[in-house]
């Protein structure tokens, strides 16, 4: 369908973003509308998977017939395969009376299981029957009836673990997951965030009576490089939150930060998962890429003065006692000089080719990162130190070396 199309989905949804991963899920949803084949729409926690199957049900044949969407997670598992699949009058205590299951009243219509990794076994071999026959059997009865029922399913799970671990069934994965549907994450998704927060700040304003909150540049990007584990249902509640308690109604980044978890706020999604002492906050973007740069200069910086204390017999005072233990003997040894056997030459490696000019750019980028960790705190050296990971001796030396005392 085209773009036009996928916005006329947006707006009578209330789906709201333009990222390509969202259109790309939206526009395979209206693909496999038309037909009866099932979908395993897939997506952290939060996402939104819940709209999907709500347009492929629209969007078909059956849109007449009857939608259920069951959370397979919020049922107990002693009642779970009566409520999808019915009960006769005394099959167990308390059934007092048959009953209908989800796949009965559903007949001609859509069953959206959401949350379908957290489905029984048992339940799962039920379900992989209605898939393949549209047959089901009602609980406490033996009469084998049928259905015609669309089955779309959704989780968070990492579903080839969990048939790895033994707790989902490898031929019912197959059966659901015709068609997958993946719903990116929030933080994959940063041009839709600030869309979001002013949809759900409008919500919120006209729902409690009051203005919108509105957030300044800097809460913006705190908003943007936030990490968001509970994706759009979070931001949601963040929003609410802001609008309630807030009486100011600019917003600004020390105070939006307030209602994020400190350990994830401003992460690199690419350490995010790691140690928390190793995690390490930004103000922007760009400082995040003179971190980065900065943590290259020092390594290369301690392998050439690493490998000058090798070549000349010496060890470096500053290589740390985890890799050179001081009671290692080899160091009261003698240490060979290291020799390149190069094709055409057979020189002995001169530790000077390693005194080449430094680049500008990294020393100006080395520059700045200090300057502004000891202006984050507040010119005291030993936490400014420990801010950028490095020992405050090399800090006092870089301090005189780039003339920055004052």
């Amino acid at each position: 369908m085209s773009k036009v199309d996928i916005q006329q989905v947006k707006q009578r949804f209330g789906i709201v973003g333009n990222s390509p991963g969202l259109n790309r899920a939206i526009d395979i949803a209206l693909q496999i509308a038309p037909t009866d084949i099932s979908a395993l729409i897939t997506g952290e926690s939060g996402v939104g998977k819940e709209y999907f199957p709500q347009i492929i049900h629209y969007y078909s044949r059956r849109k007449h017939g009857q939608y259920i969407a069951v959370n397979c997670g919020a049922i107990p598992e002693g009642t779970i395969d009566s409520e999808l699949f019915g009960h006769e009058k005394g099959s167990f205590t308390g059934a007092l009376s048959e009953r209908k299951g989800y796949f009965e009243v559903a007949d001609g219509g859509t069953i959206f299981l959401d949350e379908v990794g957290e489905l029984p076994m048992s339940t799962q071999a039920r379900l992989l029957r209605i898939l393949e026959t549209g047959e089901f059997i009602k609980v406490g009865s033996s009469k084998v009836q049928k259905t015609n029922v669309r089955i779309v399913a959704a989780t968070n799970l990492n579903v080839r673990q969990a048939i790895a671990d033994g707790r989902f069934r490898e031929d019912l994965y197959y059966r659901l997951n015709t068609v997958g549907i993946h719903i990116p994450p929030l933080r994959e998704r940063t041009e839709d965030i600030l869309l979001l927060f002013r949809k759900f700040a409008g919500d919120f304003a006209e729902k409690y009576r009051m203005p919108a909150v509105r957030l300044t540049e800097d809460a913006q990007k705190v908003l943007t490089v936030y990490y968001w584990p509970g994706n759009i249902r979070q931001l949601r509640n963040v929003t609410e939150q802001i609008s309630v308690i807030e009486t100011d109604r600019e917003v600004s980044g020390e105070m939006l930060k307030q209602y994020l978890p400190e350990d994830k706020v401003e992460k690199l999604p690419a350490v995010f998962k790691g140690d928390k002492d190793q995690n390490r906050t930004f103000s922007n973007e760009r400082e995040i890429l003179y971190q980065v740069l900065f943590d290259m200069r020092k390594e290369i910086n301690e392998l050439k003065e690493l490998f000058h204390g090798i070549v000349r017999g010496n060890m470096p005072q500053n290589v740390s006692d985890e890799f050179y233990p001081a009671e290692d003997p080899r160091l009261n040894q003698p240490v060979p000089q290291v020799v390149v056997n190069h094709p055409e030459k057979h020189d002995i490696m001169d530790a000077d080719v390693f005194e080449e000019e430094e680049n500008k750019s990294l020393e100006d980028v080395e520059k700045e990162m200090i300057l502004k960790a000891l202006e984050r705190n507040g010119g005291r050296r030993k936490n400014a130190a420990r801010d950028l990971k490095i020992s405050e001796r090399t800090l006092y030396r870089k301090i005189k070396e780039y003339k920055l005392e004052e």
